[in-house]
């Protein structure tokens, strides 16, 4: 998937200084979003009822639908697109890790983030995850964007630094740094 940074000027779906074009702004990433969303989702357990399309519509709306507030640029939506994208199905694990629902799961310990898709099918690690990335934000909001980027969008080490405005080598050192920290925050008992 390729996330540009900016658009040209003339793009008034991703204009801070007007109202977008929700139509124009909608042709312009929904099919990326769709292919982030099903990526996420292929990974879901089999009891998951939330399809990719469904996810992707209820990030857009979450987003303003056909209210879009103004985008600076592709980064700023897809940053905000991934956190809509990653509350929903947190609160959607919340929901079906609730205690009336046979909640009370023990926790799966992980070696290496690389690995976390495959693991989306754990409830409880989902919510561990954002809880920890949670209190990332707090202590280093740039590191958790990162996570989002690479987690929840599924892009590559060059497009995170692409999007972030950073060098490749800077993205490597942030995502280390942040695994180890999320690891070992996931791990406290």
């Amino acid at each position: 998937m390729t996330v540009a940074n900016n658009t040209s000027p003339q793009d008034p779906a991703f204009s801070a200084n007007s109202q977008p074009d929700s139509e124009r702004l909608w042709a312009l990433v929904y099919d990326e979003l769709r292919k982030v969303a099903y990526s996420k989702m292929s990974n879901e357990s089999a009891t998951l009822t939330l399809q990719p399309t469904a996810l992707v519509h209820e990030a857009w709306i979450r987003l303003g639908g056909e209210n879009q507030p103004p985008w600076a640029n592709r980064a700023q939506f897809f940053s905000a697109a991934a956190e809509a994208m990653r509350r929903i199905l947190i609160e959607r694990a919340r929901r079906r890790q609730a205690i009336r629902h046979g909640g009370d799961q023990h926790r799966i310990d992980i070696d290496d983030l690389e690995g976390l898709p495959a693991s989306m099918n754990d409830d409880k690690h989902m919510i561990d995850l954002s809880d920890a990335l949670d209190k990332l934000a707090q202590e280093d909001p740039q590191k958790a964007e990162l996570v989002k980027y690479r987690y929840f969008v599924g892009m590559t080490i060059e497009e995170t630094a692409k999007t972030m405005g950073v060098s490749t080598p800077t993205v490597w050192r942030w995502w280390e740094y942040a695994r180890a920290w999320l690891h070992k925050e996931m791990n406290k008992e």
